[in-house]
């Protein structure tokens, strides 16, 4: 059975943000660069229920956890990696 394949976009909406491409950018680029020490889901622009999501997918290593990775490296370096 393959693993189900999430795309940025898709983390976006499943978060209820916005998830088209510009939105996606600009929300890199207003939250970027976190402090590497940061735990993605402890940062401050999270929700407690968005927090909860991302944290659980990551230590779940669940379907969702290789599209938070993505983000988190975005979100460390800026959209341009």
């Amino acid at each position: 059975m393959q693993s189900p394949t999430h795309s940025l976009p898709s983390l976006f909406k499943q978060l209820g943000l916005p998830d088209d491409a510009e939105s996606i950018d600009k929300f890199i680029a207003t939250h970027s660069p976190l402090k590497p020490e940061l735990h993605l889901a402890d940062a401050f622009f999270w929700s407690p229920s968005q927090a909860e999501l991302l944290r659980e997918e990551i230590l779940d290593d669940a379907d969702w956890a290789e599209v938070v990775d993505q983000l988190d490296v975005l979100l460390r370096k800026g959209r341009g990696v």
